[in-house]
């Protein structure tokens, strides 16, 4: 077992206070919350029952949002998304494995204002890390690390 591994109950654990914190501060008391997939469902799943949300669990299939869908040279199987009520009006908490350059969270955002206007997001994120290319930044975490600058010459 690696040293990440190890350290996934103790990010979870603060990832979980932080947003209880969030929740508290903003007076949220009935959110949905939605994962994004695949990295930020299991998460969620353990975020939605640690926190005894009552609205089910939605996931996000944002593959058909990214702004690099035909430039990565995949071809994903794009896959519907699972959102179990509407978003118009509601207090909405989009969590995420990790958070790097921002385009999941700003295909995230998309997909989600495509189901209604909520009244607010709140970004919650396992790991946080350097790159960031769009002005967004999540609200919870449970570290942050930086990774060194990639040389675009090399």
């Amino acid at each position: 077992m690696t040293d990440f591994n190890l350290a996934i109950p103790q990010l979870l654990e603060k990832l979980q206070l932080s947003l209880t914190e969030q929740l508290q501060q903003r007076a949220i008391v009935d959110p949905v919350m939605l994962g994004i997939h695949s990295g930020g469902v299991w998460i969620a799943q353990h975020l939605h029952q640690q926190l005894g949300i009552q609205e089910t669990l939605g996931v996000m299939d944002i593959s058909f949002y990214r702004d690099d869908f035909s430039q990565i040279g995949m071809h994903p199987q794009v896959k519907p998304s699972h959102i179990p009520v509407s978003l118009e009006g509601r207090d909405i908490i989009l969590v995420d494995d990790m958070f790097h350059t921002g385009r999941t969270v700003r295909a995230a955002l998309n997909e989600v204002f495509d189901f209604g206007r909520p009244r607010q997001v709140l970004l919650a994120v396992l790991i946080e890390c350097n790159g960031r290319q769009i002005p967004l930044k999540p609200d919870c975490v449970g570290t942050v690390i930086s990774l060194p600058a990639v040389n675009a010459e090399e």
